[in-house]
Protein backbone atom coordinates (compact mmCIF):
# COMPACT_ATOMS: atom_id res chain seq x y z
CA UNK A 1 0.00 0.00 0.00
CA UNK A 2 1.09 3.29 -1.24
CA UNK A 3 0.88 6.31 1.02
CA UNK A 4 0.36 10.10 0.89
CA UNK A 5 2.71 11.42 3.75
CA UNK A 6 2.67 14.71 4.79
CA UNK A 7 5.68 15.52 7.02
CA UNK A 8 5.82 18.59 8.80
CA UNK A 9 8.99 20.83 9.99
CA UNK A 10 8.67 23.71 12.76
CA UNK A 11 12.48 24.75 11.47
CA UNK A 12 13.58 26.36 8.34
CA UNK A 13 14.45 23.86 5.73
CA UNK A 14 16.74 25.76 3.94
CA UNK A 15 19.07 26.37 6.60
CA UNK A 16 20.93 23.31 7.76
CA UNK A 17 20.03 21.53 11.03
CA UNK A 18 19.56 18.27 12.55
CA UNK A 19 15.85 18.12 12.62
CA UNK A 20 15.89 19.32 9.31
CA UNK A 21 17.98 16.89 7.78
CA UNK A 22 16.33 14.27 9.54
CA UNK A 23 12.74 15.09 8.10
CA UNK A 24 14.76 15.39 4.34
CA UNK A 25 16.35 12.48 4.67
CA UNK A 26 13.31 10.09 6.36
CA UNK A 27 11.10 11.27 3.44
CA UNK A 28 13.63 10.93 1.25
CA UNK A 29 13.57 7.27 1.96
CA UNK A 30 10.07 6.74 1.85
CA UNK A 31 10.11 8.15 -1.51
CA UNK A 32 12.44 5.27 -2.51
CA UNK A 33 10.31 2.69 -0.70
CA UNK A 34 7.27 4.10 -3.31
CA UNK A 35 5.21 6.55 -0.74
CA UNK A 36 4.63 10.11 -1.88
CA UNK A 37 5.71 12.31 0.54
CA UNK A 38 5.41 15.74 0.78
CA UNK A 39 7.51 18.09 3.64
CA UNK A 40 5.76 21.39 4.82
CA UNK A 41 7.67 23.84 6.44
CA UNK A 42 8.95 27.03 6.54
CA UNK A 43 11.98 28.25 3.82
CA UNK A 44 14.54 31.02 3.67
CA UNK A 45 14.82 30.49 0.49
CA UNK A 46 14.36 27.82 -2.34
CA UNK A 47 13.12 24.83 -0.98
CA UNK A 48 15.97 22.20 -0.97
CA UNK A 49 14.03 19.41 -2.38
CA UNK A 50 11.16 19.42 -5.17
CA UNK A 51 8.88 17.40 -2.35
CA UNK A 52 9.09 20.05 0.12
CA UNK A 53 6.35 22.68 0.12
CA UNK A 54 7.19 25.99 1.81
CA UNK A 55 5.22 27.94 4.08
CA UNK A 56 7.27 31.08 4.24
CA UNK A 57 10.07 32.79 5.49
CA UNK A 58 10.99 31.81 9.47
CA UNK A 59 11.87 33.98 12.42
CA UNK A 60 14.80 33.73 14.78
CA UNK A 61 13.33 32.42 17.90
CA UNK A 62 15.06 31.36 20.97
CA UNK A 63 14.81 27.89 21.73
CA UNK A 64 16.68 24.95 23.56
CA UNK A 65 19.66 27.64 24.53
CA UNK A 66 19.94 28.23 20.98
CA UNK A 67 18.59 30.35 17.84
CA UNK A 68 15.58 28.57 16.27
CA UNK A 69 14.47 29.50 12.65
CA UNK A 70 10.16 28.86 13.57
CA UNK A 71 7.24 30.03 12.00
CA UNK A 72 5.08 31.12 14.91
CA UNK A 73 3.16 33.95 12.22
CA UNK A 74 -0.30 34.08 11.38
CA UNK A 75 0.45 33.34 7.43
CA UNK A 76 2.70 30.15 8.12
CA UNK A 77 -0.45 28.89 10.06
CA UNK A 78 -2.79 29.70 7.16
CA UNK A 79 -0.58 28.05 4.61
CA UNK A 80 -0.36 24.97 6.61
CA UNK A 81 -4.34 24.86 6.78
CA UNK A 82 -4.42 25.44 2.76
CA UNK A 83 -1.96 22.68 2.08
CA UNK A 84 -3.54 20.09 4.69
CA UNK A 85 -6.79 21.12 3.11
CA UNK A 86 -5.80 20.70 -0.59
CA UNK A 87 -3.25 17.44 -0.26
CA UNK A 88 -5.70 15.44 1.49
CA UNK A 89 -2.79 13.37 2.92
CA UNK A 90 -3.56 9.78 4.45
CA UNK A 91 -1.23 10.33 7.21
CA UNK A 92 0.35 13.11 9.02
CA UNK A 93 3.88 13.22 10.98
CA UNK A 94 4.62 16.29 13.02
CA UNK A 95 8.19 16.90 14.08
CA UNK A 96 8.71 18.53 17.35
CA UNK A 97 4.59 18.38 17.25
CA UNK A 98 4.58 21.39 20.18
CA UNK A 99 6.31 23.83 18.26
CA UNK A 100 4.96 27.30 17.50
CA UNK A 101 3.50 27.60 13.91
CA UNK A 102 2.74 24.34 11.15
CA UNK A 103 3.34 21.77 14.19
CA UNK A 104 0.76 22.84 16.70
CA UNK A 105 -1.55 24.36 13.41
CA UNK A 106 -1.27 20.50 11.92
CA UNK A 107 -1.89 19.21 15.57
CA UNK A 108 -4.70 21.02 16.59
CA UNK A 109 -6.63 20.67 12.93
CA UNK A 110 -5.88 16.76 13.18
CA UNK A 111 -7.22 15.95 9.62
CA UNK A 112 -5.45 13.03 9.15
CA UNK A 113 -3.82 9.83 11.55
CA UNK A 114 -0.92 11.38 12.80
CA UNK A 115 2.29 10.56 14.64
CA UNK A 116 4.46 13.48 16.74
CA UNK A 117 8.33 12.95 16.83
CA UNK A 118 9.96 14.83 19.43
CA UNK A 119 13.76 15.62 18.97
CA UNK A 120 14.62 18.30 21.76
CA UNK A 121 16.63 17.09 25.27
CA UNK A 122 18.09 19.10 28.09
CA UNK A 123 16.31 22.43 28.75
CA UNK A 124 13.03 23.87 27.52
CA UNK A 125 11.81 27.36 28.34
CA UNK A 126 8.30 26.79 26.27
CA UNK A 127 7.96 23.32 27.96
CA UNK A 128 8.11 24.87 31.64
CA UNK A 129 6.35 27.43 31.44
CA UNK A 130 3.68 26.01 29.09
CA UNK A 131 3.28 22.63 30.12
CA UNK A 132 -0.26 22.20 31.20
CA UNK A 133 -1.12 23.35 28.01
CA UNK A 134 1.22 21.99 25.53
CA UNK A 135 0.17 18.47 27.59
CA UNK A 136 -3.56 18.35 26.74
CA UNK A 137 -2.27 18.61 23.23
CA UNK A 138 -0.61 15.44 23.45
CA UNK A 139 -4.35 13.57 23.31
CA UNK A 140 -4.40 14.41 19.52
CA UNK A 141 -1.56 12.22 18.29
CA UNK A 142 -2.46 8.91 17.41
CA UNK A 143 1.14 7.61 18.44
CA UNK A 144 4.14 9.44 20.32
CA UNK A 145 8.25 9.05 19.24
CA UNK A 146 11.20 10.01 20.83
CA UNK A 147 14.59 9.92 19.14
CA UNK A 148 15.94 9.02 22.46
CA UNK A 149 15.66 8.96 26.62
CA UNK A 150 16.98 12.27 26.89
CA UNK A 151 13.72 13.65 24.89
CA UNK A 152 11.72 11.58 26.88
CA UNK A 153 12.47 12.40 30.00
CA UNK A 154 12.57 16.38 29.16
CA UNK A 155 8.88 15.34 28.15
CA UNK A 156 8.07 13.51 31.25
CA UNK A 157 9.38 16.20 33.81
CA UNK A 158 7.78 19.20 31.97
CA UNK A 159 4.28 17.22 30.69
CA UNK A 160 3.71 13.89 33.02
CA UNK A 161 2.28 11.20 31.64
CA UNK A 162 4.13 7.64 31.22
CA UNK A 163 6.81 6.40 29.64
CA UNK A 164 4.96 3.56 28.01
CA UNK A 165 2.82 6.81 25.93
CA UNK A 166 6.03 6.79 24.05
CA UNK A 167 8.09 4.47 21.43
CA UNK A 168 11.75 5.09 21.03
CA UNK A 169 12.86 5.51 17.73
CA UNK A 170 16.54 6.83 17.17
CA UNK A 171 17.00 9.16 14.36
CA UNK A 172 18.45 7.83 10.86
CA UNK A 173 21.12 8.43 8.87
CA UNK A 174 21.83 7.72 5.06
CA UNK A 175 24.20 5.70 5.33
CA UNK A 176 25.06 4.02 1.58
CA UNK A 177 24.85 7.45 0.45
CA UNK A 178 27.45 8.60 2.76
CA UNK A 179 29.90 5.81 2.12
CA UNK A 180 29.48 5.74 -1.40
CA UNK A 181 30.10 10.08 -1.65
CA UNK A 182 33.57 11.20 -3.22
CA UNK A 183 36.17 12.58 -0.33
CA UNK A 184 37.29 16.31 0.08
CA UNK A 185 41.06 15.97 -0.64
CA UNK A 186 43.26 17.37 1.59
CA UNK A 187 46.83 17.67 1.67
CA UNK A 188 47.10 17.85 5.71
CA UNK A 189 45.21 15.88 8.33
CA UNK A 190 42.23 18.15 9.01
CA UNK A 191 39.67 18.19 12.04
CA UNK A 192 35.82 18.78 10.95
CA UNK A 193 33.28 20.84 12.96
CA UNK A 194 29.97 21.34 11.83
CA UNK A 195 27.60 23.22 14.00
CA UNK A 196 26.31 26.60 15.14
CA UNK A 197 28.73 28.95 16.48
CA UNK A 198 27.40 29.26 19.38
CA UNK A 199 28.38 28.35 23.26
CA UNK A 200 26.90 25.11 23.61
CA UNK A 201 28.41 23.16 20.45
CA UNK A 202 31.79 23.79 22.07
CA UNK A 203 33.20 25.35 18.90
CA UNK A 204 35.18 27.77 21.63
CA UNK A 205 36.45 24.55 23.19
CA UNK A 206 37.73 22.52 20.25
CA UNK A 207 39.34 26.35 18.85
CA UNK A 208 41.21 26.46 22.60
CA UNK A 209 42.04 22.65 22.27
CA UNK A 210 43.76 23.25 18.65
CA UNK A 211 46.17 25.69 20.50
CA UNK A 212 47.67 22.97 22.60
CA UNK A 213 48.15 20.62 19.48
CA UNK A 214 51.71 21.69 17.87
CA UNK A 215 50.67 19.94 14.42
CA UNK A 216 50.73 20.56 10.82
CA UNK A 217 46.74 20.16 10.59
CA UNK A 218 44.08 21.82 9.15
CA UNK A 219 40.75 22.86 11.17
CA UNK A 220 37.91 22.88 9.07
CA UNK A 221 34.97 25.07 10.89
CA UNK A 222 31.69 25.04 9.33
CA UNK A 223 28.39 26.63 10.05
CA UNK A 224 28.13 30.40 11.16
CA UNK A 225 26.58 31.96 14.16
CA UNK A 226 25.85 34.55 17.49
CA UNK A 227 29.72 33.76 18.14
CA UNK A 228 31.49 33.45 14.78
CA UNK A 229 32.74 37.25 14.85
CA UNK A 230 34.20 36.45 18.11
CA UNK A 231 36.05 33.51 17.42
CA UNK A 232 36.96 34.75 14.23
CA UNK A 233 38.69 37.71 16.19
CA UNK A 234 40.50 35.56 18.80
CA UNK A 235 41.40 32.89 16.78
CA UNK A 236 42.10 34.40 13.16
CA UNK A 237 45.92 34.08 13.76
CA UNK A 238 45.74 30.54 13.46
CA UNK A 239 46.39 29.57 9.86
CA UNK A 240 45.64 25.81 10.22
CA UNK A 241 41.71 27.05 11.10
CA UNK A 242 40.04 27.22 7.68
CA UNK A 243 36.17 28.66 8.09
CA UNK A 244 33.91 27.43 5.54
CA UNK A 245 30.77 29.28 6.40
CA UNK A 246 27.61 26.86 5.57
CA UNK A 247 28.32 24.11 3.59
CA UNK A 248 25.59 22.38 1.44
CA UNK A 249 24.70 19.19 1.67
CA UNK A 250 26.82 17.65 -0.86
CA UNK A 251 30.24 19.31 0.63
CA UNK A 252 29.45 18.54 3.62
CA UNK A 253 29.43 15.04 2.99
CA UNK A 254 33.04 15.56 1.33
CA UNK A 255 34.21 16.94 4.20
CA UNK A 256 32.60 14.16 6.53
CA UNK A 257 34.52 11.75 4.06
CA UNK A 258 37.57 13.56 3.31
CA UNK A 259 38.42 14.33 7.17
CA UNK A 260 40.98 12.64 9.34
CA UNK A 261 38.41 13.28 12.63
CA UNK A 262 35.36 14.46 12.92
CA UNK A 263 35.08 16.58 16.24
CA UNK A 264 31.76 17.20 18.41
CA UNK A 265 32.56 19.28 21.49
CA UNK A 266 29.26 20.09 22.51
CA UNK A 267 28.36 21.39 25.93
CA UNK A 268 24.94 20.79 26.42
CA UNK A 269 21.51 20.33 24.64
CA UNK A 270 22.26 17.41 22.27
CA UNK A 271 19.57 14.86 22.69
CA UNK A 272 20.92 12.21 19.71
CA UNK A 273 24.48 12.13 18.05
CA UNK A 274 22.81 11.99 14.63
CA UNK A 275 26.16 14.16 13.29
CA UNK A 276 28.42 11.25 15.19
CA UNK A 277 26.23 8.35 13.51
CA UNK A 278 26.85 9.97 10.09
CA UNK A 279 30.41 10.58 10.37
CA UNK A 280 31.04 7.08 11.52
CA UNK A 281 28.94 6.32 8.19
CA UNK A 282 31.33 8.16 6.05
CA UNK A 283 34.64 6.01 7.15
CA UNK A 284 36.11 8.62 9.58
CA UNK A 285 37.04 8.60 13.58
CA UNK A 286 35.02 10.39 15.93
CA UNK A 287 35.81 12.55 18.65
CA UNK A 288 33.38 13.74 20.52
CA UNK A 289 32.16 15.12 24.72
CA UNK A 290 30.61 12.49 26.88
CA UNK A 291 27.59 14.12 26.91
CA UNK A 292 24.30 11.55 27.21
CA UNK A 293 22.98 12.48 24.12
CA UNK A 294 26.02 11.61 22.33
CA UNK A 295 26.76 8.58 24.54
CA UNK A 296 23.07 7.49 23.13
CA UNK A 297 25.34 6.35 19.57
CA UNK A 298 28.90 6.43 20.95
CA UNK A 299 31.09 4.05 23.35
CA UNK A 300 34.24 5.68 24.16
CA UNK A 301 37.24 3.98 23.35
CA UNK A 302 35.22 1.38 21.27
CA UNK A 303 33.57 3.38 18.18
CA UNK A 304 34.90 6.59 18.83
CA UNK A 305 36.73 8.66 21.91
CA UNK A 306 34.38 11.15 24.14
CA UNK A 307 35.94 13.68 26.30
CA UNK A 308 34.45 15.83 29.24
CA UNK A 309 32.55 18.93 27.96
CA UNK A 310 34.63 21.70 28.24
CA UNK A 311 37.91 20.49 28.43
CA UNK A 312 40.47 22.04 26.22
CA UNK A 313 43.53 19.44 27.12
CA UNK A 314 41.29 16.47 27.39
CA UNK A 315 39.89 17.11 23.94
CA UNK A 316 43.16 17.90 23.11
CA UNK A 317 44.65 14.87 24.08
CA UNK A 318 42.39 12.74 21.95
CA UNK A 319 42.61 14.36 18.99
CA UNK A 320 46.78 14.15 18.92
CA UNK A 321 45.84 10.43 19.94
CA UNK A 322 43.40 9.67 16.53
CA UNK A 323 45.63 11.96 14.11
CA UNK A 324 49.01 9.86 15.22
CA UNK A 325 47.36 6.42 16.05
CA UNK A 326 46.58 4.69 12.86
CA UNK A 327 46.08 1.66 14.36
CA UNK A 328 43.85 3.07 16.85
CA UNK A 329 41.92 5.61 14.12
CA UNK A 330 41.55 2.57 11.79
CA UNK A 331 39.81 0.44 14.69
CA UNK A 332 37.29 3.58 15.25
CA UNK A 333 36.63 3.31 11.62
CA UNK A 334 35.87 -0.47 11.19
CA UNK A 335 33.65 -0.47 14.75
CA UNK A 336 32.08 2.81 13.95
CA UNK A 337 30.78 1.62 10.77
CA UNK A 338 29.27 -1.44 12.47
CA UNK A 339 27.62 0.98 14.79
CA UNK A 340 26.30 3.22 11.85
CA UNK A 341 24.62 0.59 10.48
CA UNK A 342 22.47 0.01 13.41
CA UNK A 343 20.99 3.32 12.42
CA UNK A 344 20.52 3.40 8.72
CA UNK A 345 17.48 5.58 7.31
CA UNK A 346 15.90 2.45 5.26
CA UNK A 347 14.97 0.51 8.37
CA UNK A 348 13.66 3.71 10.64
CA UNK A 349 11.77 4.28 7.49
CA UNK A 350 9.92 0.59 7.83
CA UNK A 351 9.10 1.24 11.43
CA UNK A 352 7.18 4.36 10.32
CA UNK A 353 5.57 2.70 7.51
CA UNK A 354 4.63 0.26 10.23
CA UNK A 355 3.36 2.96 12.65
CA UNK A 356 1.45 5.20 10.14
CA UNK A 357 -0.15 1.57 8.25
CA UNK A 358 -1.38 0.62 12.12
CA UNK A 359 -2.60 4.19 12.63
CA UNK A 360 -4.57 4.36 9.70
CA UNK A 361 -6.19 1.16 10.21
CA UNK A 362 -7.04 2.01 13.80
CA UNK A 363 -8.86 5.40 12.37
CA UNK A 364 -11.31 3.13 9.96
CA UNK A 365 -12.63 1.16 12.38
CA UNK A 366 -13.25 3.94 14.60
CA UNK A 367 -14.91 5.39 11.72
CA UNK A 368 -16.78 2.95 11.15
CA UNK A 369 -17.55 2.60 14.86
CA UNK A 370 -19.11 5.84 14.70
CA UNK A 371 -21.15 5.41 11.97
CA UNK A 372 -23.08 2.33 13.03
CA UNK A 373 -23.71 4.05 16.28
CA UNK A 374 -25.16 6.67 14.42
CA UNK A 375 -27.01 4.34 11.81
CA UNK A 376 -24.68 5.41 8.76
CA UNK A 377 -23.40 3.20 6.49
CA UNK A 378 -19.85 2.26 7.25
CA UNK A 379 -19.22 3.21 2.89
CA UNK A 380 -20.04 7.06 3.67
CA UNK A 381 -17.02 7.58 6.48
CA UNK A 382 -14.71 5.70 4.04
CA UNK A 383 -11.46 7.32 3.84
CA UNK A 384 -8.93 7.08 1.19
Amino acid sequence: MNLRIGMVCPYSLSIPGGVQGQVLGLARELRRMGHEVRVLGPCDGPPPEPFVTPLGDSLPTSANGSIAPLAPDPAASLRTFRALRDEEFDVLHIHEPLAPGPPITTLTLHVAPTVGTFHAAGRSSMYRFLGPALGRLLDRLDRRVVVSKDALALLLEHLGGDADDYQVLFNGVETTELWSAAPFVSSRPAVFFLGRHEERKGLDVLLAALRLIDADIACWVAGDGPDTARLRAEYGSDRRIEWLGRVSEPDKVARLRGASVFCAPSLHGESFGVVLIEAMAAGTPVVASSLDGYRNVATDGVDALLTPPGDPAALAAALQRVLTDGALAAALVERGAARADEFAMATLAKHYVEMYLAIIEERAVADQRTARTRGVPGWVTGRR
